[in-house]
């Protein structure tokens, strides 16, 4: 890593943290073991310490599983283009309503767009309209198969992100107070550091160690024709799965995972009965946990200062509301890919 992206990256470090709302965050300074580690990787691989991985910090397995799927599936060199994998992420984004992944994508294709990182494989670069219309409307994927495990990797990594930003972040990527006028400045020195770690190739499968190996789950079988992405949503779902058996009851899981399983893909709009329903049955002090993870799963947006308190006048903690929130998010995200490539 030069020394001129150092000296960009450092006072980053506390804008990216003050980005981030409900719950605590960890200094650069001080984080320790997996999290330096995540840390670090961070700005040598993405460009700077993104606020929307380190918003998982107090929850040091899902930090891993996040950084994991994302740069496995979005970063490190493999089939798929950068230019490719950054539409179907801006389009993912849009069709979630999550302006701050937008901004951030569409800058990050922008900037690919007009200068290539490589002629590489020009052959199997998928058209941008090709791949935005894919992700908004299905059918047959317009790129190779070989390209399937990486750019449908990549979709749920952004499906996972979207609901994770919506609610632990702003809708732009300023710290909170920042005049509007500062986001031009700001994205340009963004993208610029995300473009120059993109550069420099990232190699391969260096983050798997963050988690154990695990079992490819049945409904993530898209990824198996690539080992490498199959072993990275392996790991992850695993982790996520297993944080959210330790920290959410299984009360609280059970009837958010069976309305998951229901949901059709739509946005269940700004009515309360698909919400109540499923969680008639739960005791008062486990409902507003379950409320904000299936709030989370189908309408990340309705997440807000009230559905967060009422979770922590529950008892929920940091660790608990992001935990539930994480577990509830790659649990919609598996469905929506899964939705998605069976339509073709």
């Amino acid at each position: 890593m030069s020394a001129a992206r150092r000296l960009v990256q450092a006072p980053l470090r506390g804008l990216s943290l003050l980005q981030v709302r409900h719950v605590g965050t960890v200094s650069f300074g001080a984080a320790a073991g997996d999290t330096a580690r995540v840390y670090r990787e961070l700005e040598r691989d993405f460009g700077v310490l993104a606020p929307p991985v380190v918003l998982h910090a107090p929850v040091p397995a899902l930090l891993a599983a996040c950084w994991t799927v994302l740069r496995e599936t979005m970063l490190a060199e493999g089939r798929a283009p950068r230019a490719a994998k950054e539409a179907v992420a801006a389009a993912v984004s849009a069709s979630n309503r999550c302006p701050f992944c937008i901004t951030v994508h569409s800058g990050m294709l922008d900037s690919l767009s007009a200068r290539p990182i490589s002629r590489r494989r020009t052959e199997s670069r998928p058209a941008t309209e090709e791949l935005t219309a894919w992700v908004r409307d299905g059918g047959k994927p317009p790129f190779p198969p070989e390209l399937l495990p990486e750019l449908a990797g990549t979709a749920l990594c952004l499906q996972y992100l979207n609901r994770m930003v919506n609610i632990f972040l702003g809708p732009m990527p300023l710290p909170p107070n920042a005049p509007a006028q500062a986001l031009g400045p700001v994205l340009r020195v963004l993208v610029g550091l995300m473009r120059s770690s993109a550069g420099t190739g990232t190699a391969p499968g260096t983050s798997l160690s963050l988690l154990p190996p695990a079992e490819l789950p049945s409904d993530l079988d898209w990824a198996a024709a690539d080992p490498r992405i199959a072993d990275t949503l392996a790991r992850a779902a695993a982790a996520v799965d297993r944080t959210g058996a330790e920290l959410l009851p299984a009360p609280v899981r059970e009837p958010v995972a069976a309305a998951v399983a229901r949901w059709d893909g739509a946005d269940p709009g700004l009515g309360r009965a698909w919400l109540d329903e499923p969680l008639t049955a739960l005791p008062p002090e486990q409902r507003p946990l379950a409320e904000l993870a299936l709030l989370t799963a189908l309408a990340s947006y309705r997440v807000d200062e009230r559905v967060i308190a009422a979770a922590r006048q529950a008892g929920a903690d940091d660790r608990q509301i992001l935990a539930a929130c994480a577990w509830a998010s790659l649990l919609a995200a598996r469905r929506r890919v899964g939705q998605l490539l069976s339509d073709h």
